[in-house]
């Protein structure tokens, strides 16, 4: 019953959030027009619930730079200055209230990640996929970035066992407080997250 209740919730709430947002959303669309040279979104091919695959759409925080062999530079010298500053206000995450509004996310689940992903997750890793994705989730208000990939999985699995009105609550409760603090942004090692190479012996 309460998945019924909360895909309710989440369409008025993203439709009301992003009309009062509407002004915010303008200006730093219009800013990052200019700083990525005409392309202020970054839209990637994601796996949503039942690994049903969805175009996310974020605010681009990195341009597309490239060193001399076409390669793209690392994270970190591709963030640009009002991308560094929405990525760690967590205003990259804004667009995604249309994903919420067409059913495709939630504010509350496992992020959603990488397609090429997929055939890396071991039996257990695959429930995160269980529910819709989320704007924040679990793993965000317990480390995001700064946790591995296995913490990161076990979280999203916990969240998919245990999920309520309560608990969604008090995720959302928690994620402003990250947002305040700019907690977990980024992991030890990179700007933004190591990419995923699959647990041994997964199955």
């Amino acid at each position: 019953m309460y998945v019924y209740f909360k895909s309710l919730c989440d369409f008025v709430l993203a439709s009301l959030l992003f009309l009062v947002s509407l002004p915010v959303f303008i200006h730093i669309t219009i800013l990052l027009f200019f700083a990525n040279k005409g392309k202020p979104f970054f839209y990637q091919l994601r796996p949503g619930k039942g690994e049903r695959i969805f175009k996310i759409v974020k605010f681009r925080s990195m341009n597309e730079q490239r060193d001399a062999q076409g390669e793209l530079l690392p994270d970190e010298e591709r963030i640009t200055k009002v991308g560094a500053f929405v990525r760690k206000t967590s205003l990259d995450e804004l667009p995604q209230l249309i994903n919420v509004i067409k059913g495709e996310m939630s504010f509350v689940g496992p992020r959603p990640l990488l397609v090429s992903y997929l055939p890396l997750y071991n039996a257990e890793q695959k429930r995160r996929h269980d529910v819709k994705p989320g704007i924040t989730g679990w793993a965000q208000v317990n480390g995001r970035n700064a946790l591995s990939w296995e913490e990161k999985f076990k979280h999203d699995v916990w969240y998919v066992d245990h999920f309520s009105l309560g608990l969604d609550m008090q995720i959302l409760f928690k994620t402003i407080g990250k947002v305040i603090n700019r907690d977990g942004i980024s992991s030890e090692t990179s700007a933004t997250m190591e990419k995923f190479e699959g647990t041994p012996n997964h199955s």
